[in-house]
């Protein structure tokens, strides 16, 4: 452990934070420079689960987990405790990183397993912040640890990472409402299958845009090919708006019967038509106060279209059998996977509903176009495969992610999810005797053509790749690096003497594409 002059040294070096130090990896440095593991992971609460945001020492795709806290024994125990906690070597506790671990190749358990839990500084009401984990494959690599001086050291993390947490919540704050955008920040946080999975400059410039819209009363018309993922942005607008405690209402236009539409909008009286045996509300009422999702608004016929315009203008509507108007107020939010300027040109969608749509447009990144987010939604997916399954541990295979990559994604993250459905049931009857479920390429289904196969299919459609320049050179270049380390046993040195390249620049590149490294092992 570290001495008492190095112990003053860790306080002026996590003193520092500032704008330019709010990236949790240069918490995990700092650490790892003092107490030597193959594993290190900060996981922040998030009330039931624990979201990792930094970690060294295990595979990428665990940045896309969460941890369910009553799910995991050894997290439980660390979020229960009030000071540093050792696992006993003996400890039979099942561990949440069986097999993530990326030292070694194959599926070894850790043998030495750490956690201190790190508290808010509230004098009567100290609040769980955050975990961090320490595992080594040493039995012993924790052993002489000093008590008094991991309490020191819990302290010290414990301040730093409440100081970056406030930090990050005034930088956020900043730019919108103070109040306002504490409330949707924590209705945001607490509903359960809302976040946005996804680190890649399109996906945050999405979050941006649904951060600055959600705080208006705009219309908002949400664009993307299919699967992307545009009811669940619009699920962010809803909850990130003062409308967040009123109903978000959803409807399918591409499922409504023509005769049946206007009914389905505004509702009917009794015996308005041929089978109006009651009185029924329609979405508008329903939607009273709070937001309608108008889905493939794309399909929605010339005559609702009208209609639906009328509403949006005067906030006015008519329930069908009845002769007064009744006003509501109802925020109208629209997807699409069409495109309408087309739809409006050709003249199958009307010119100024299209205008009153979309006040505020939104573009959905396809994911082929979202760098190495496939990677951490492949592990939210995992995560959640493996609950539903009864999968202890469930994991990809670095060949796995590599597949994952590479592959074009046509229907885009809906189809990831549904690959990774099906490959994890694959996995799992063919692994049923295993512990850990590996998910290799093989259960994935999906095609990976080489390179002179890509090249040849491009020349014999005589069309251009889809992929630009540089992401075909990033793909090319995370593909070599990790089959070259996968080959050397994650040993970095190696790797850079078979590719040819200064070891320093090998490390830099890697943490570009997205692959975690770590020092030499």
């Amino acid at each position: 452990m570290a001495s008492k002059k190095t112990m003053l040294d860790i306080a002026i070096a996590l003193a520092r934070v500032s704008p330019e130090y709010t990236n949790f990896n240069y918490l995990l440095d700092c650490i790892n420079e003092w107490i030597a593991c193959d594993a290190l992971a900060l996981l922040l609460n998030k009330g039931d689960v624990l979201k990792p945001v930094a970690l060294q020492g295990l595979s990428h795709d665990t940045l896309g987990r969460r941890f369910k806290i009553d799910e995991h024994p050894r997290l439980y125990e660390i979020c229960q405790a009030t000071q540093p906690l050792k696992f006993a070597k003996e400890c039979g506790l099942p561990d949440p990183y069986d097999g993530l671990l990326k030292r070694k190749h194959g599926d070894f358990p850790v043998h030495a397993c750490m956690g201190i839990p790190l508290y808010s500084s509230h004098p009567k009401n100290p609040n769980l912040l955050a975990v961090i984990t320490f595992d080594s494959l040493d039995e012993y690599a924790f052993d002489d640890l000093d008590s008094a001086e991991l309490k020191q050291l819990m302290q010290l993390i414990s301040a730093h990472v409440e100081s970056v947490l406030t930090l990050q919540h005034y930088q956020h704050h900043a730019q919108h409402n103070y109040q306002l955008a504490q409330q949707l920040n924590l209705a945001a946080l607490t509903r359960e299958g809302v976040e946005i999975i996804g680190n890649s400059h399109a996906i945050q410039a999405l979050k941006n845009d649904i951060q600055l819209v959600a705080a208006s009363e705009f219309s908002v018309l949400i664009q993307g090919e299919t699967g992307v993922g545009k009811e669940l942005v619009a699920r962010n607008i809803h909850l990130n708006s003062k409308r967040r405690e009123q109903p978000l209402i959803h409807l399918n236009c591409a499922s409504l019967p023509e005769n049946l539409a206007e009914s389905e909008f505004f509702g009917h009286s009794k015996g308005a038509f041929t089978g109006a045996h009651s009185a029924r509300q329609g979405k508008f009422q329903l939607a009273d106060g709070g937001t309608l999702f108008l889905d493939e608004i794309g399909e929605l016929p010339l005559a609702m279209q009208s209609k639906l315009l009328r509403v949006l203008q005067s906030g006015e509507i008519q329930t069908v059998g009845e002769d007064q108007t009744h006003y509501v107020d109802v925020r109208v939010i629209a997807a699409t996977n069409r495109d309408l300027k087309q739809e409006v040109a050709e003249g199958r969608f009307r010119a100024d509903l299209f205008h009153r749509l979309s006040v505020y447009p939104l573009n959905v990144p396809a994911l082929r176009a979202r760098d190495n987010d496939v990677i951490l939604l492949a592990g939210f997916f995992v995560e959640q495969t493996a609950r539903k399954l009864a999968i202890k541990q469930l994991k990809l295979s670095v060949d796995t992610q590599v597949l994952l990559r590479q592959y074009d994604w046509p229907g885009n993250v809906r189809e990831l999810e549904h690959v990774i459905s099906r490959a994890a049931l694959k996995a799992k009857q063919q692994q049923w005797q295993q512990d850990i479920i590996t998910i290799e390429p093989a259960h994935c289904n999906i095609e990976q053509l080489s390179n002179k196969e890509s090249y040849t299919a491009v020349e014999h459609k005589n069309a251009l790749p889809e992929l630009s320049l540089k992401e075909a050179t990033e793909a090319f270049n995370y593909q070599l690096i990790m089959q070259q380390l996968e080959r050397h046993n994650l040993n970095w040195a190696a790797t850079a003497r078979t590719l040819k390249v200064d070891r320093a620049n090998l490390v830099r590149l890697a943490k570009r594409l997205g692959i975690s490294v770590k020092k030499s092992l």
